[in-house]
């Protein structure tokens, strides 16, 4: 890992104004990741170089989503009745200065497991056999993939030993921020657990390098399925040409886009977060435009642990006579016509999302 002080000497600039910053939220940063730099203040840089905004900001919650609320043992997060977060880990292949998790970054503020012990593997083990609604698992941290492959194959070992667990997911960015720490030993081991899926922190076309495409691969042929996740930033990827250039790229590497996410509430963050209608108006010029597959699910994951929900673009502009009028991917107009008494039930429908229906709508993940 690359030192604050050496890397302020090797792009020339002073490191000192940064000191309170990295005091607060410790710099991060492998040689790998750091070679796709391209110039100072790049999309890149943006990412993982440390500004003095982050200690400026008042806005916004140290625990955002409320997880530490949520975890009725430590380290495992219980938000939705059948699936379960576990942070595994915690370290990371870099330190992303938008992560909703910076509260972790600290000294003495470990979240994770260590060393994933099998010792400390009880308490969230424990919970889940007894929990039998429990049916996805989700491993996060920090990074699951940079445990031990020892340590990872414990965990996966006694999830599979739960029955009721159907499904175990693995968040990772070591795909995209240092890849070559995927090889076919270690697809081979995951791949002895499947149902098992792996989610890729990908943000912008910059990080669709040859050994990032090696990666998925490795994971891609040991029969992993694949998915990413974008979080729309300011600054880095708050454009369509650029967001359809990642999503099209990584359908190549065989990899689905599933989210594009709404910055987090988080404390210190708030110099990234993007107007809601930046969202809705990137998915609304890329719907046509792009392959169906390559489209992913726009969510706001509400604070205080509420839940994701799905934002999409009102393309309905009118109902009436029998009829909805609705707007293309091109700003046409078009006609579709309603079954009988269709029409009530969809204004009803409309009218609900646009205002909230005075109430709370179906939680998704």
């Amino acid at each position: 890992m690359l030192s604050l002080n050496g890397f302020a000497k090797k792009w020339k600039f002073d490191s000192a104004p940064l000191g309170p910053v990295v005091r607060e939220y410790p710099f991060r940063l492998n040689s790998y990741f750091e070679g796709l730099i391209r110039s100072a203040g790049d999309v890149v840089w943006k990412q993982v170089v440390p500004d003095t905004k982050e200690i400026s900001d008042p806005s916004g919650f140290e625990d955002p989503l409320s997880e530490e609320g949520l975890a009725p043992v430590p380290n495992l997060v219980h938000r939705y009745p059948n699936r379960v977060l576990w942070l595994v880990s915690d370290q990371c292949a870099v330190h992303c200065r938008f992560c909703t998790r910076k509260r972790k970054w600290r000294s003495g503020h470990s979240p994770a497991l260590e060393n994933a012990a099998p010792t400390n593997l009880a308490p969230a083990l424990d919970y889940i056999a007894r929990n039998e609604q429990i049916q996805d698992v989700l491993l996060s941290g920090g990074d699951p993939l940079l445990l031990p492959p020892e340590h990872l194959r414990e965990i996966l070992s006694r999830l599979r030993e739960l029955k009721h667990v159907q499904i175990i997911r693995i968040g990772s960015r070591v795909p995209c921020a240092l890849p070559r720490w995927i090889t076919p030993e270690l697809a081979a081991m995951l791949a002895e657990f499947h149902p098992l899926f792996v989610n890729i922190h990908f943000n912008h076309p910059a990080e669709l390098t040859a050994d990032s495409e090696r990666a998925c691969a490795i994971l891609a042929n040991a029969g992993i399925p694949l998915g990413s996740q974008t979080v729309l930033l300011r600054g880095v990827n708050d454009d369509e040409a650029v967001l359809a250039e990642l999503f099209h790229r990584l359908l190549s590497f065989r990899v689905r886009p599933y989210y594009l996410m709404q910055m987090d509430l988080a404390r210190s963050t708030a110099h990234f977060r993007t107007p809601i209608s930046t969202g809705l108006r990137i998915l609304r010029k890329l719907r046509n435009r792009i392959s169906g597959p390559a489209m992913p699910h726009f969510v706001v994951d509400l604070p205080g642990g509420r839940g994701k929900i799905p934002l999409l673009p009102n393309m309905i502009r009118e109902i009436g006579s029998g009829r909805m009028i609705v707007q293309n991917y091109l700003g046409e107009l078009c006609h579709y016509p309603l079954l009988d008494g269709e029409e009530q039930g969809l204004r009803a429908e409309v009218e609900w999302r646009m205002e909230g229906g005075g109430g709370r709508g179906p939680e998704v993940g």
